[in-house]
């Protein structure tokens, strides 16, 4: 299978490559040649870079590309709001172009590569789930994913659309977190989970189980409770 993935340099989306070039054509992606260089260990991995935030840059990437079997929409970024009374508009932006409106142009110039019956996989979050402290960007930028990903799964019929709804996962950008991380998943078990599920058809992945288990209960409180806990959160 011919595979590409966006975000391929580090955390999920490297050991996404690293898994997948061992029996299919990868082809890894990012902003950085030299941070690619490091990945292109495997003679299954070609590395093309470029910036997903960047429309142009999309298509004119796009235009090297063959068929795809599947496409891996994972680049993606974290930055939270300290404080929402003094709201950050160019940090909310920064977030939603680079996790959101990015994967819109991917759509645009990199769906059309997939072949009938090809699979387009899409990275969320289980942020989606629960309004979280500090989360007012990135987790906005997650519930858009998932909605877009369902809708796209709605309606078209010749590509099948998986989201993925990760916890945490043990990565670069989990690093930076000041605050415990429950269910701390393994990048390398992030990878196999997300390869099988899409193998086995899955259209919504998420793990681990018990994480997604405690947030969908949190999820199906009354909001004055939520409320007041999140706040407890915070603090």
């Amino acid at each position: 299978m011919n595979i590409l993935i966006t975000g391929a340099s580090s955390g999920i989306g490297l050991a996404l490559t690293n898994r997948l070039a061992k029996s299919h054509n990868v082809i890894a992606c990012g902003r950085n040649q030299n941070k690619l260089d490091t990945v292109k260990h495997d003679k299954n991995v070609t590395t093309l870079a470029f910036d997903v935030s960047v429309k142009e840059d999309v298509e004119n990437a796009s235009k090297n590309i063959e068929k795809l079997d599947w496409l891996i929409l994972n680049a993606g970024t974290c930055e939270y709001i300290d404080n929402p009374t003094r709201f950050d508009s160019a940090l909310f932006e920064r977030v939603i172009s680079a996790n959101l409106v990015s994967v819109a142009y991917c759509l645009e110039f990199l769906m059309p590569k997939l072949k009938d019956g090809g699979k387009l996989i899409i990275m969320s979050s289980s942020s989606m789930l629960l309004p979280l402290p500090r989360a007012e960007a990135y987790g906005a930028s997650k519930a858009a994913l998932t909605y877009l990903a369902k809708t796209l799964d709605s309606t078209l019929e010749h590509i099948d659309v998986t989201v993925v709804h990760p916890g945490f996962v043990a990565t670069p950008l989990t690093q930076k977190n000041d605050f415990p991380m429950p269910f701390l998943v393994d990048v390398e078990d992030a990878a196999t989970r997300i390869i099988k599920g899409v193998e086995a058809g899955q259209h919504t992945i998420e793990f681990p189980k018990r994480l997604i288990w405690i947030m969908k209960c949190l999820s199906w409180l009354p909001q004055p409770i939520w409320r007041s806990l999140a706040r407890r959160m915070k603090k």
